[in-house]
């Protein structure tokens, strides 16, 4: 049985002030979004921190480019990873979700720090 995607996602890497890797998943018609601070994990087992970011519009989900200087974000901004994702369970602090990549194939978890912007972004281990 195969699930119907609930959107789409990408990981923007983002040449700024610290290279980072800004994750974005397609909800409530807009990009809810993460910085991460390293790589995103392709393989269980590695855990990264995820701060939670402001939502950006759906129509963010393609760029590519240079923020110029003098300007938030400004760096350059690649496409590192893209595809569809399916939602499996949403709370207030914690998100599980199929990621269907490039890169990113499998079941992620974001997991917040108690009330905190933070949040802990790893992929399930599979049984």
């Amino acid at each position: 049985m195969s699930a119907t995607p609930t959107g789409r996602f990408v990981i923007q890497k983002h040449g700024a002030t610290r290279l980072h890797y800004d994750f974005r998943l397609e909800m409530d018609e807009v990009l809810k979004s993460w910085a991460i601070p390293k790589e995103p994990p392709t393989e269980p087992n590695i855990k990264r921190l995820a701060v939670e970011v402001e939502d950006h519009p759906v129509s963010y989900i393609t760029f590519e480019g240079t923020i110029p200087e003098g300007e938030y974000g400004a760096g350059t901004v690649e496409i590192w990873d893209k595809g569809t994702y399916t939602l499996k369970s949403r709370s207030n602090n914690k998100i599980v979700f199929t990621l269907r990549g490039e890169k990113l194939v499998g079941d992620y978890i974001l997991v917040r720090f108690k009330e905190d912007k933070n949040w802990l972004f790893f992929k399930k281990k599979t049984l």
